[in-house]
Order: structure tokens, then sequence, then C-alpha cells
């Protein structure tokens, strides 16, 4: 005997053991393996007795509603009699003499095939990716959105909900058709009456009946439609039994035509079609296609792609699993192994009814009497029976799933605001205002009162979101991510290639005009869920489109060869230094149009104690915040983060180690080191870079005065490390006064080069590679749209050259003009070449042929002030202006003065770049 206390469990073998562990003889329950394995098929619905107890084994008497989380299905129920079902649907009772009549046995097997290839191939992928994780509700919707991410993910979960909308609609047109044949007008059970009303309203208002059974059924749960599921399963298998047997049953007999069919019958003139029995001379007289007028869709003629489209809206139910995953006490086997088993038995059921159809009808009854099969059954109320629980379950499946597809867009907030209020709409876990919406659409398609017509839309819907699966499948196996390793094995790239080709192309035989319409309105979805959902932004969910990417970008970085560079091919690759963003937002954002579709990293160090003294790694947390600035600033750049004792040291790191491959920066940028109090461009009033964004979780990128102020002699330092990198170097000064709305609005016109070394002059200097490189910036600003208006110009003064080489151009300013225009032709660059004044005026306060770097040189300095005043006078109307740069003396004591000299050059400028080139930039070969 037990005590209370003693808690009795079950072991794995079934034997009871206390809370001690000891075994306990004596009678055993049903052992949890054997527990498992049935509920697992047919579901907690058959098992509804049993319980888990806090151990996880089995015990009995405890009711479903018990088990956590809700899920309570298992894969006969939860799967393979909804996929049965919604395959078999209106298509098994309603339209296979319709397909065979019309296209023939050998195009209805060809056309069964196709479509079945199709479907195969499609879950495959399905089952792929619902073995590689938990899937939760959603169904399809939920493995393509957490595949591909929420735009896309969120566009074909849009289009396959309209698609079990309107398949649910389909269905219930083909049930009251069904209904009709058998009780109105002349129905198969009126005698001597007028049975039951039929016109468009009338159908209308029994399709709206039946859509509100479907409602009500959804409003108690899938719970219910489960256990109804498979009640109706075994019913439909009894009628489908009924028909093959009466296929070698009855004997041969004259049917008549419905009097509703006007195409061949009237009120004087009454049609009779003949029923052989199995017979060889009949089924070669249906070898072959014979297309006529379809009764029931105003005389409309059929072809190929008409037939197909209402075949494969019958065998379109293989996501009506997937759809109920919320509800599957495991997914990850439910599906597959469900799913494939529906597909294999219909398909067996399908090409079986048909074969004996072909061989025992002729081609009149088949095309002109679509409920064939009630005449000639042993037991027509079987047939009966069939047409209403087939189609009705499958209008109900339909329905369940598009709500349940509706409340995943609502819960993943696809559309914000627009689906929140159904997630509020949810009591005991089931979504009523997800079944209410969708019932409600559903009533709308009924007003379309054609089964054929409905098919075609229904079918297009179906294939493109087959298509996104294949899809997702397809992307999943070329990246070869390590995650992805499904423990169903059964699939290949090659499989769901397969598939996705077959989907596309069958939608364009099916109805091209419909199948572009969901083409491009999956497109735009994706478009407009990108641009304005809330989900486009803060999903974790992974993007398979990242995944691509990463693997595309691996494989090409390898095959860019550093040694293959050619000068021809040049673009400015540019790591940008950056000490703090709030106050070089102008620079940053000038850079990004000067890189030219070329490599930019934003580079910053943090200055402080050697790594090995912190807690943690700095750049971590940092790292999220950067990339939120590269998303305000709307520029395509990278980041590069790093710690170091010291800026020179950290300079270092990022000169040597940012980029990737051949992908490496060639050009380094740094700001001046001047006095100006740094300004804070994310709170001024009036800059183009406001915004509250990093002052949210306290002041992010915060203003200190000291932190821009880097040493004078390390700054020259980083000078001189840049061009001992082998980089080329640029020098920006005054951005904080640079706006690009200015630019754009017109009030600036030139783009302004200077290509002489202000400080040792030559004639040679506008052709040596610092002015060479100089014109390559200007171009490439000049390319980039919002500067296209402004015109570069080259400017040069008069006898440019120093004292040594001065008779080189033995005074001729014609030819030092013509020279430069000369070689802007052969680099085709649209500049023009002005000359701004007499050199020989700036060299009167020169004593030498070079500036004497010693500070107190009143004579140097008068000299740098003349130049300054040249170049602001001429500087008016100019938005960019590019100096040379000559590079740092090697004696470092001269570092101080030449900084000063910098600072004198510049004085009052406009923004301008300081540049100095090391290689080569510009080509005039092809």
């Amino acid at each position: 005997m037990v005590s209370n206390v003693e808690a009795i469990i079950m072991d794995r073998e079934g034997a009871s053991v206390n809370d001690s562990g000891t075994r306990v003889n004596g009678p055993r329950n049903v052992p949890s393996i054997a527990y498992r394995r049935i509920s697992s098929f047919f579901g907690s619905s058959c098992c509804s007795s049993a319980k888990k107890n806090e151990e996880g084994y089995v015990e009995f008497g405890q009711t479903e509603s018990e088990v956590p989380g809700g899920r309570t299905l298992g894969t006969f129920a939860g799967v393979f009699s909804p996929v049965a079902l919604s395959m078999f649907s209106a298509l098994l009772f309603l339209r296979v003499g319709y397909i065979v009549g019309n296209a023939g046995i050998i195009v209805t097997f060809l056309q069964f095939s196709i479509a079945y290839l199709i479907l195969f191939f499609t879950v495959t992928s399905i089952c792929a990716i619902s073995t590689n994780g938990a899937v939760e509700g959603g169904g399809a919707y939920f493995m393509i959105s957490r595949t591909l991410g929420p735009e896309f993910g969120g566009s074909i979960g849009t289009l396959f909900f309209l698609a079990n909308v309107v398949s649910s609609a389909l269905y219930i047109v083909g049930c009251t058709e069904g209904f009709l044949q058998n009780f109105g007008p002349k129905g198969y059970y009126i005698v001597g009456g007028q049975g039951l009303p039929n016109s468009r309203w009338w159908r209308f208002t029994y399709s709206s009946i039946l859509n509100l059974l479907n409602l009500i059924v959804s409003l108690i749960g899938a719970g219910m439609f489960a256990k109804i599921s498979v009640i109706i399963f075994i019913m439909v298998c009894c009628s489908l039994s009924s028909v093959i047997a009466s296929f070698f049953l009855q004997g041969p007999m004259e049917i008549p035509i419905p009097e509703e069919n006007q195409v061949i019958q009237n009120a004087t003139y009454h049609v009779n079609a003949s029923y052989t029995g199995l017979s060889w001379s009949t089924l070669s007289s249906n070898f072959y296609q014979g297309y006529t007028e379809d009764y029931t869709s105003n005389k409309r003629m059929t072809d190929f792609a008409t037939v197909f489209g209402v075949l494969f809206s019958g065998v379109t139910g293989i996501m009506a699993g997937a759809n109920m995953s919320g509800e599957l006490k495991d997914p990850g086997k439910s599906i597959p192994w469900g799913t494939m088993s529906a597909v294999l038995f219909t398909l067996i059921s399908y090409m079986t009814v048909a074969f004996l159809t072909a061989a025992a009808c002729s081609r009149t009854l088949l095309t002109n009497d679509f409920m064939y099969m009630m005449p000639i059954n042993k037991l027509p109320a079987l047939i009966s029976i069939g047409v209403f629980t087939a189609t009705f379950s499958a209008s109900l499946s339909n329905l369940i799933g598009s709500s349940r597809i509706l409340e995943a867009l609502a819960k993943d907030n696809i559309y914000g605001r627009i689906l929140r209020w159904i997630t509020y709409g949810v009591y005991n876990g089931n979504p009523v205002a997800a079944v209410l919406s969708s019932w409600f659409l559903v009533q709308l398609m009924l007003f379309v009162d054609s089964l054929n017509v409905i098919a075609q839309i229904n079918s297009v819907l179906f294939l493109l979101s087959y298509f996104a699966t294949n899809l997702a499948c397809l992307g999943l196996d070329l990246t070869s991510a390590p995650n992805f390793r499904p423990s169903f094995k059964y699939f290949s790239w090659s499989t769901a290639l397969t598939g996705l080709l077959g989907t596309v192309i069958m939608m364009f035989v099916i109805n091209p005009l419909y199948a572009i319409s969901s083409i491009v309105l999956c497109f735009l979805l994706i478009v407009l869920l990108h641009l304005f959902s809330p989900s486009a932004q803060t999903a974790g969910w992974g993007s398979l489109t990242q995944a691509l990417i990463f693997h595309q970008v691996r494989k090409y970085l390898l095959l860019l060869d550093s040694r293959k560079d050619h000068v021809k091919f040049w673009r400015p690759q540019v790591l940008l230094m950056v000490s703090n963003p709030r106050g070089c937002t102008p620079l940053v954002h000038f850079v990004n149009d000067m890189k030219k579709s070329g490599l930019y990293v934003l580079g910053h160090v943090i200055i402080g104690r050697e790594f090995s003294q912190l807690a943690s790694d700095p750049t971590v947390q940092l790292n999220s915040t950067w990339l939120s600035l590269i998303d305000h600033l709307k520029v395509k750049a990278f980041v590069e983060l790093t710690v170091a004792r010291s800026l020179r040291e950290g300079l270092n790191h990022l000169g040597h180690l940012a980029g990737l491959g051949a992908m490496k920066p060639n050009t380094i940028v740094l700001g001046f080191r001047d006095g100006h109090e740094p300004i804070d461009f994310f709170q001024t009033i009036g800059s183009d870079y406001l915004t509250d964004k990093f002052e949210r979780d306290g002041k992010q990128f915060e203003l200190r005065t000291d932190e821009h102020q880097v040493d004078s002699l390390e700054y020259v330092c980083l000078m001189a490390d840049v061009l001992r990198m082998q980089k080329n170097m640029v020098i920006a000064r005054h951005f904080q006064n640079f706006s690009k709305a200015q630019i754009k609005t017109g009030t600036f016109k030139y783009i302004d080069v200077w290509p002489v070394n202000f400080f040792k002059p030559s004639s040679n200097d506008p052709f040596d590679t610092t002015s060479l490189f100089m014109l390559q910036l200007s171009c490439i600003i000049n390319m980039v749209s919002g500067w296209k208006h402004l015109r570069v110009r080259v400017l040069l003064c008069e006898g440019q050259a120093s004292m040594n080489d001065i008779t080189e151009f033995s005074g001729s300013v014609e030819r030092a003009n013509f020279k430069v225009r000369q070689m802007l032709d052969r680099l085709r660059i649209k500049a023009t070449v002005e000359l701004v004044d007499d050199w020989s005026r700036l060299r009167a306060s020169l004593r030498s042929d070079q500036i004497d770097f010693e500070g107190d040189n009143e004579i140097s300095r008068n000299y740098l002030a003349n130049v300054n005043r040249l170049i602001v006078n001429n500087s008016k109307d100019t938005a960019i202006t590019f100096l040379y740069l000559d590079p740092p003396p090697t004696d470092q004591e001269l570092y101080l003065p030449y900084l000063n000299t910098l600072s004198d050059l510049t004085a009052n400028m406009r923004p301008t770049l300081l540049v100095h080139g090391i290689r080569a930039v510009t080509s005039t070969t092809l």
C-alpha cells in the first residue's frame, strides 16, 4: 500500500516507482513508450484520459486541456487527416470526371504527375525546414518568415493567408454545388417535387450557411476540428471505397444529363449519357484530349491550363498540417510523416479513380455531369456524404489555417497597429478575432459563385507560397549554415530547385495574368514592409539574405587578389578616423560621397589602460551604437573599433588590420588639430543631423573638449605613420562649416583644386602623384548626386615655378596652361583651368626657394599669410578646396613648426582637404 506522500509515477519500462526511487511491483498502467507512440500519431484526442506527471512520465486521468502548452494533436489527427481531406476536397467527388473528360486519361496522368512532383519536392522542403527547429503557430508563414526574414515572410504570409481564404470559399462553393445536385431542382433525391431553389442568390445563401457552420466550429477550437476530421476522414474513405467497388459491381446503364446543364440540355429534349462499365473500348475513347464548354462557368471553353488549374486547386492542401503546427505536440515529426503519407495516399486514390472513370464512363457523361458517381454507385448516399464531408472539412481546415496565419502576422507585429487588435481577441488560446476576420473575407469571396473560376486564383496563390517555401529551403542549403541540419534527410538543393522552377512555370501555365499580378503584389508588399513594418527593424529571427550575402562575399573576397590590382580600376578605400561622431558628422557624410562605391571604414580608438587590465571588451557594447549611427547618417560604411594605450598605437592597429583580404583602406582621412570648440550636431538647432536617438540610455558619444585635443607632436606623428604605412593621406579642416543641404541649394559654384606645393613650389607640381590624386578626388566628388552642378576649377599661378626651374617654363604662361589642359583631356576630367596671380608677388616674401619651418621666421609667416589670402579671395563661391600637402619633415624637432605652417596656410577657409598621394591613381589607357 502506497502512502499519500509517496507519489506513484511510471518509469520508462512502465513499472511503478515511488518518490524515493524504489521500484514498486504491481500491475502496470499503459507503458509510457507505447503511449507516446500511440498519442504521437493519433493525438491526445484518442488518449484523452492519459496525463504526464511532474517527472514527465505518463499517468491516466488527465484531460487534454491540462497538457502543457495546449499542444494536443498527433500525426494522424493533426496532420494526416487534415492534409488528406484538404487534398480530396471538391476534386475527388466533383471534378475527376471534368478532368478526365476534357484532358483524356493520358494528359490526366501527366497533369497529376506534374502536380504531385511539385507537391513532392515542396513537401521535402517543408519537412526539411520543419525538422530544423521548433515550429510554432502560423505554419508555412512561420517557417518562411523565420528563414527569409520579416519582409519576405510577411509578404508571402499575407498571400498565403489570402490563398487559404480563397481556398475555403472554393470548397464551400463545391459543397453547395454537390448539395444542390442532390437536393436542388431535379436533384437525385427529389422525386416529383421542385426541390430546393437554385439561383445565384440562393447558392450564396446556402454557401453562407455553410460558412457560418465553419465559423461555429472554428470558434470552438482546433481540438474540436481534429476530432471531427478523424471522423470525417473515415466517412470519406468509406465513400471512396464504395466508388471503387461500384466500378466493378455496376453494370452498363444510361444516365440522364442534369437539367441545369444548359449546354446540351433543354426543356423539350432530354439527353442521356452512357455508363459502360469497365471496357477497353471506353478506355481507348478516353485516351486523348477533347476539350469542351464548361456548363458551370457560363459555357467557358476549357483548355489544358484551366483543367490543370482546377486539378491543382484540389491538391493544394499539403500545408494543412503545417498550419496546425501551433497545436501539434511534436511538429518536427508529425509534419513530415503525416504530410508525406497523406500525399502518397491521395495520389494512389486519384490515379485509381481516374483510371476506372476513364475505363467505364463515356466522355459525354464526364463532361456534362460532374456528379456522375451518384447514379453509378451501389450506395448513392455514400457519395452525397463524401461530397459534403470532404468539401466541408477542407473549407473548415482552410478557415482555421487562415486564422492561425493572421494571428501569427499580428503577433509578429508585421503590420504594426493595423493588426494589433487581432492579438487582443484571443479567448482560451483560440484567436477569435482572427477567425472572425477570416470568416468575413471568405464570405466576400462567395460572391464569385464559380468553383472553376475561384480554382485558378487559388492555385496561383498556393503556388506562390510553395515557391517561397522551396526558395527558403534552397537558400538554407546553399548557404551551408552549420545550424541547418534538419533531421529529415530526403532532400537536397536540387529537389528544392526543381520544386521552385516547377511552381513558377505552372503559375504562368494556369493563368499568366493572375501569376504576374500575384508576383507584383508580393514584391510590392516586400518593399512596403521593408520601409514601414516595425518587425523589419526589430525582429531578431535572422534573415537568409544575410547568410547568402556572407556566403557569396566570402567566396568573392577569396577571388579578389591584391596582386592583380590595376590603376585603371582604382577607387578610394577610405579609413576615416573619428574621435566623436557628434562633432564630425559633416565630415563623415562628406567622405561617404568621396568614396565612390569603394570601401568606407569608420575607425575609432578607445584610449585607456592595457587591454589585459580591462574587465571586458568595451568595443562589443559600443559596436551596436556605432551601427545605429550609420543608420542615422545613412552612410554606407563599416565600423572598426579598437582599444589602445594611445591614439598613435590605435591608428597603427586600424591602419594595418581594417578591411579584409584585398579590400583594405588605401587612404586614411584625419581631422585637423585646431582649437575650435566641438559642435554637437545631434543637438544643435538647425543641424542636418539633429536627433534624440542617442540620448535615450544616457548621453552616448558624449562630447568632451579634452577628448579632441590631441597632442600636437603626436598628431604630426600620426601623419608620418600614415605615410609610413604607404597610405594616401587626407587632412580635413573646417568641416564644421560644411552643409550638404547648402551644396544642393546651389549656394556654391566650384570645387577648387590647387595643384601647387606652396612649401616647395615647382613647375612639375600639377603633374606629380599628389596633384593627380587631388584631381581624381575632385572628379569623384563631382560625379556624385548633389555635386554635379558644381564646376571643378584647377587654379594655377602665373609663372608657377621655383627659382631653380623657372627657366623650364621660359616665362611662357600659355605653355603651362596648355600642358595642364592637355593632361585633363587625357584623364577625361571635366575641369576649367584658371590663372589667379603672378607667382613673383608671393615669392617676394620668401627668402629662399622653400619655407623655413622655424616657427619664428617672420618672412615665412608673411608668405603663408599671402598664400592664405590668395586662396580665400578666390574661394568665395567654392564648396570644397583641395590643397597640396607636403609630407612632414624627417626631423621631429620640426614637427611643431610644420603643424603651425599648415594651420596658417588653411586659416579662415571654407572646408578644405590637404592631400598627399603615394601611388598613381589615374590612367590614360583602355
